[in-house]
């Protein structure tokens, strides 16, 4: 670590909802924050939002000391300024390769020559935007699920030239702010959790447009079924635990069924036309679109109860 590097700084660029979150994550556990945008606009409310999200983890038991956190997290007046002694980047940019590999040319010229920098992409691999850099070795993909001061894991996805060094450090990181890193061991579109959720997604697409089933009902199996179990185990220890023998013994007894099911499920359903317009209708027949925002904070509210039970109960093995 560099002279005078602060021992737990981290760089946030880019504060729209994701790098916000990131803020949060980062300041809650004692880091000094620096956030940093290109739109002077986002970036002047962006402490201010961060400070009521802080509240409402405070008032749901979550966290406490909204008002000593906020003072962690400085406004940087520009990308040199922001990345000066961190020892960790997150970078928060639109869903776009070029924007992405001209500004980890910005950060790699003037991140400190150690510092790790993590991308929040949710699709496209780090490859495809640190080929070009010097400082190549030190990038990789640290994508979380929104919003990640609920959701912990963080997936982190190294290029072909990502150092064993920058991965442990990034690893380290993460698991130091509370979160739960997983590695994608090599590259692939999406990543883990965006082609788990996109298979659920298309069979659920596939379900609506042959008219097995509403939406609402498709909705409901899922939260008040599968999603009771998922929330606090996984797809294979959930059925490792349906079956007498364990995991075996699930696959013996069902793996013939499941084969059936998938070989009907071989071609994606269009996400488009008369299929989403029937799902739209729904949906806002459901949830008219002014109340939008007000059912995702409730959303959020949720996932805080939910995250202090977890937290108060545990979810590990034993």
């Amino acid at each position: 670590m560099g002279a005078g590097r602060e021992a737990r700084c981290a760089a946030i660029i880019g504060t729209g909802l994701i790098g916000q979150g990131w803020a949060i994550v980062f300041a809650r556990k004692g880091w000094a924050v620096r956030l940093y945008d290109v739109n002077a606009a986002m970036l002047a409310e962006a402490r201010s939002l961060i400070l009521r999200q802080l509240r409402e983890l405070e008032t749901q038991g979550l966290l406490t000391g909204a008002d000593a956190i906020i003072e962690r997290v400085h406004v940087a007046a520009s990308l040199a300024d922001a990345v000066k002694g961190a020892c960790y980047i997150q970078e928060n940019s639109p869903e776009k390769v070029e924007i992405k590999r001209a500004l980890f040319s910005e950060l790699d010229a003037a991140a400190e020559p150690d510092a790790v920098i993590g991308s929040s992409t949710s699709s496209i691999p780090a490859s495809q935007f640190t080929e070009h850099l010097a400082g190549r070795h030190r990038c990789l993909v640290a994508h979380p699920v929104n919003p990640p001061y609920l959701i912990p894991v963080v997936e982190l996805c190294p290029a072909p030239w990502t150092s064993p060094q920058a991965l442990d450090a990034a690893t380290a990181a993460m698991t130091a702010i509370g979160q739960k890193p997983v590695l994608v061991r090599r590259e692939i579109e999406g990543f883990i959790l965006n082609r788990l959720q996109g298979a659920l997604l298309h069979e659920a697409f596939r379900l609506a447009k042959e008219g097995i089933a509403s939406a609402e009902d498709i909705d409901v199996t899922v939260k008040d079924g599968l999603g009771l179990r998922w929330s606090f185990m996984g797809p294979f220890e959930t059925i490792d635990l349906n079956a007498p023998g364990g995991i075996a013994d699930y696959c013996a007894r069902y793996g013939g069924l499941y084969q059936s099911i998938g070989a009907d499920q071989g071609e994606c359903v269009a996400w488009d036309g008369a299929l989403v317009e029937a799902l739209e209708h729904e949906r806002r027949s459901l949830l008219p679109q002014e109340d939008l925002a007000k059912r995702r904070f409730w959303r959020d509210e949720k996932l805080m109860r939910l995250m202090r039970h977890k937290q108060e109960n545990g979810d590990n093995h034993g």
